[in-house]
């Protein structure tokens, strides 16, 4: 079964610290227009109330029954349960709040919840980035294809979701691919996340350029102080988003010796991706040296930057082989050229989470995989 071939009507919700954007989604495709509230996330009351009108809002919009509700809401939660824990963002839930159970109560429809991150990673392996890198690499003649994804999403925060064949990866405790709290390239004492965020590159620039911390100067701006669009320390910039780079190339490659997939970057700070990507893509493919000085690679196969278009039929492509099967006519053909690659999402992370959790509540509903 494919996504693209379900009728299941499932409500979706993307919810924000300040917004919440509800929407309704059917074989992948948006089919309402959606609807935006204010979240009152510090009003328990408030914000329940929000997102029962919210749901009610879109389902008056619809011209048949819902199937079922599926969202991302931050954790930590019990996301199998549908029970929110204590959030930073959402004072609100401190304590505890059953927000899947509740829901269901009041909709009748079965309620799926899970974290932005694995439902973007969803999201691009089923519909986004991975089928369309697989279209590209037959259109240019190749035969390999792709079947496992980690996604990655970079703002406020840094997300990471894993698919594997097709499959979206769900820890005992819900505590899956939680890279933002690997260990972080520049201080032993601080995670990955402190070096990979919106506050990261707030945090080097104004290091790099001698002033006081500030929260006022967004990654947008320090990008066009990078690219000299405004004034302001142009090198402290730069080194900015250098030093991101490199913290999340460290983060990826150590991804990378784990699950052996494509990489989708998403959320607000990839548009940055040209300041960023070098000092990236020089982490992942840099070398480690042993104790008495040999050199060999971080990596068993070849990182590809997908974005780069003069690179990308030799990665389409590979090294095919054929071997003669002795005793018989028969031919093996094969591709030798171990590789993986890292790209850009092509479509809104907000889009790719809200088709994960479509997809999410198709496979809980037919309890098999979609593809």
């Amino acid at each position: 079964m494919t996504i693209s071939n379900d009728k299941h009507v499932v409500l979706t919700l993307d919810a924000g610290g300040t917004n919440f954007v509800f929407s309704a989604y059917q074989g992948g495709r948006e089919i309402v227009a959606p609807i935006i509230r204010a979240a009152n996330s510090n009003d328990l009351e408030k914000c329940i109330n929000t997102i029962y009108e919210g749901f009610e809002s879109v389902t008056a919009l619809l011209s048949q029954k819902a199937d079922a509700i599926s969202f991302a809401f931050p954790g930590p939660a019990d996301y199998a349960k549908g029970i929110i824990g204590d959030l930073p963002n959402f004072k609100a839930f401190n304590g505890g709040v059953p927000l899947g159970p509740m829901l269901e109560e009041k909709f009748k429809l079965p309620v799926f919840i899970n974290n932005d991150g694995n439902l973007f990673a969803y999201g691009e392996a089923l519909a986004g980035f991975l089928p369309n890198l697989n279209k590209r690499i037959i259109e240019k003649g190749g035969i390999k294809q792709f079947r496992n994804l980690v996604g990655l999403t970079l703002g406020t925060g840094f997300g990471c979701g894993i698919v594997l064949d097709n499959i979206m990866l769900k820890g005992d405790n819900s505590n899956d691919a939680g890279i933002h709290i690997t260990s972080n390239k520049f201080n032993v004492n601080w995670n990955a996340e402190e070096s990979v965020s919106t506050r990261a590159v707030q945090r080097v620039y104004c290091e790099a350029a001698g002033i006081e911390m500030t929260t006022s100067l967004m990654p947008k701006d320090i990008f066009d102080i990078a690219k000299g669009i405004v004034s302001g320390n142009r090198e402290a910039a730069i080194q900015s988003f250098q030093v991101f780079g490199e913290a999340l190339g460290n983060s990826i490659a150590n991804m990378l010796t784990l699950i052996d997939g494509i990489v989708v970057i998403g959320g607000g700070l990839a548009a940055s991706w040209e300041l960023f990507s070098p000092a990236m893509f020089t982490e992942i493919n840099r070398q480690y040296e042993s104790p008495s000085g040999e050199k060999f690679p971080r990596l068993s196969g070849r990182v590809y930057n997908l974005e780069d278009e003069q690179t990308f039929d030799e990665f389409a492509n590979g090294a095919v082989k054929s071997l003669n099967i002795p005793g018989s006519e028969k031919v093996v053909i094969y591709d030798v050229l171990q590789r993986v690659g890292v790209g850009l999402s092509k479509i809104s992370a907000s889009s790719a989470i809200a088709i994960g959790a479509n997809a999410f509540a198709i496979q809980q509903l037919n309890t098999e995989p979609v593809k």
